[in-house]
């Protein structure tokens, strides 16, 4: 099968020196990196932003409904801030 792929020119030419450095043809180079990046397992692969960031959900101590009153909640922190400089 015969793909055809658009390179920027700096990967393109790092392409280019890699195959020659090591002897072989670009096309060689490409085939190999594809099959190394699909041999990868799933858990190699790049995770999800759910993935990521489970271990932190449900943490935050805060007001149930800060989203949505969120402008309340920033005054309400705002006074109450500048009422402890004021004492």
């Amino acid at each position: 099968m015969t793909v055809t792929i658009k390179l920027e020119a700096t990967l393109e030419e790092r392409l280019r020196q890699r195959a020659a450095s090591t002897g072989r043809s670009t096309s060689d180079v490409v085939r190999a990196a594809l099959q190394a990046y699909l041999a990868q397992s799933d858990a190699e692969s790049p995770r999800s932003a759910y993935a990521l960031g489970e271990d932190l959900f449900g943490r935050h101590q805060g007001p149930a409904d800060l989203a949505q009153r969120r402008k309340q909640h920033a005054g309400d922190a705002w006074a109450a801030r500048h009422a402890a400089r004021g004492s």
